[in-house]
């Protein structure tokens, strides 16, 4: 998910102080439909109306803009005199890991997001929290609780007005779907690992955010961890260098999906199978250290390359436009010049016209042929990225059928061409990603991530 960040006390790189993981481990990643019952063609509007929440609230939002985030959203901040809470949505990401925090250990189902850096649970005493099946974590009764104030160099304040060295450390964090969390950071322990306790790991120190005051629907999740780039996320804390994650069919909701930490993160690579690992780098946006950003250099269909405009992906100056990787955006979305003729060319393979409103934040579906129960045969689409890699997407990673209105649909989306592209968790089905931050790169390779 990607992340908008109003920070009151702007967390900044942590000096080490959580202990370092065993060389590796793995767990598991949930669905967050998975206990839903919901039919194909409805998980897909859920996806869509996802992807039209996060529009509106861009839009909303567009001319309060004081800075635009490589995310591809605006960063908002309120005056002095506006303090009116906005009507929020979260259930921003599509992935849960279960884990456990404090002393004593208190379940903690939080969003696993790529696209932000923050790990965070609601805590007592609340000013405004979503309901949650688990208890809420009272910071007050945990051994292992400990505040960071503002001279805590894991804690340098942007505004210094009411920030003195003993004052608690105060974050607000904004979600690019208008999803926020507020409160004081503080460090404790997480314990992750299966429920019995036979394979648990306990870290200490991690810092993290206490929201008492959390705007929108949770979705089953009592907060997220942030897997980002940036030092504040839980990669950087543990000091593992790399992770990986391999997700599982998104119409099979009840499969999990593994993520792998350290020396666990490799490759599941079968070199009887002839398929190639790819790599490229991940490229550094001054603009957004955080997010995971990628060079796609051109998009194919087929043996045919599709006639994008050079340069039509690439960062600019003011840090907007490029690609990242983002666990948490269901569908990818691409900036106009590059979406209008994806969708020329599908609807050519389809033999269908253009379809209509492709200008929007929407996948575009286009009306099957009388007595149509599947998909019909089409090519493989193609993502270049810099270095030879290619991401070789079947069918099933970009079209889908909509069973009820009897329609075929690209699971891509367009948005405008100032604003930044995403390679979507969609997209991303039984592909292993492999994030390597201490040499930049991301590497994937095809795999069926449900024997992984």
């Amino acid at each position: 998910m990607q992340a908008l960040i109003t920070l009151l006390l702007f967390v900044t790189p942590l000096i080490g102080s959580a202990a370092p993981p065993p060389s590796g481990y793995r767990f598991t990643l949930t669905h967050i439909d998975s206990k839903g019952g919901f039919t194909r063609s409805e998980l897909m509007r859920r996806a869509a109306n996802q992807l039209m929440r996060r529009a509106a609230h861009r839009s909303r939002h567009r001319y309060r803009a004081t800075a635009m985030m490589s995310s591809g959203y605006y960063s908002t901040t309120s005056s002095s005199s506006d303090t009116r809470p906005t009507k929020l949505f979260s259930g921003q990401a599509e992935y849960l890991m279960e884990l456990a925090i404090g002393t004593p250990p208190v379940p903690f189902i939080a969003l696993a997001d790529t696209g932000s850096d923050l790990t965070w649970t609601q805590c007592k005493p609340c000013k405004l929290c979503f309901a949650q099946d688990t208890p809420i974590y009272d910071p007050t009764v945990s051994s292992t609780f400990s505040l960071i104030t503002c001279a805590s160099e894991t804690c340098l304040p942007i505004w210094r007005t009411n920030c003195t060295a003993t004052s608690h450390c105060r974050y607000r964090y904004i979600y690019g779907d208008g999803a926020y969390s507020a409160g004081v950071m503080g460090t404790e322990t997480l314990i992750f690992g299966s429920s019995s306790g036979d394979d648990t790991v306990s870290v200490d120190g991690i810092a993290f955010g206490c929201g008492v005051d959390n705007g929108g629907l949770s979705y089953n999740s009592t907060g997220t961890v942030g897997l980002g780039r940036g030092t504040l996320s839980l990669v950087s804390q543990l000091g593992v260098g790399k992770f990986s994650y391999c997700l599982t069919d998104f119409f099979n909701t009840t499969i999990t999906s593994p993520v792998l930490f350290g020396s666990l993160a490799e490759l599941a690579t079968d070199i009887t199978s002839g398929i190639a690992v790819q790599s490229t780098p991940l490229i550094q946006n001054p603009k957004s250290l955080s997010r995971y950003f990628v060079s796609l250099e051109g998009i194919s269909l087929g043996d045919f390359r599709l006639p994008i405009p050079n340069g039509t992906f690439d960062i600019r100056a003011d840090g907007s436009g490029g690609m990242i990787v983002d666990s948490g955006t269901i569908f990818t979305i691409l900036v106009q010049p590059g979406f209008r003729v994806v969708v020329d060319h599908v609807a050519g393979v389809l033999g269908q016209r253009t379809a209509v409103n492709v200008s929007s934040l929407e996948s575009p579906c286009f009306p099957a042929p009388d007595g149509a129960r599947r998909l019909p045969e089409m090519p493989d689409m193609v993502f270049h990225f810099a270095g030879g890699a290619d991401m070789r997407l079947p069918r099933e990673n970009y079209m889908s059928f909509d069973e009820e209105d009897l329609a075929f649909c690209l699971n891509i989306a367009g948005t405008e061409p100032q604003w930044t592209s995403v390679l979507g968790n969609f997209q991303q089905q039984n592909i292993q990603m492999l994030y390597d931050i201490t040499v930049g790169q991301l590497s994937f390779v095809p795999t069926d991530c449900s024997v992984l």
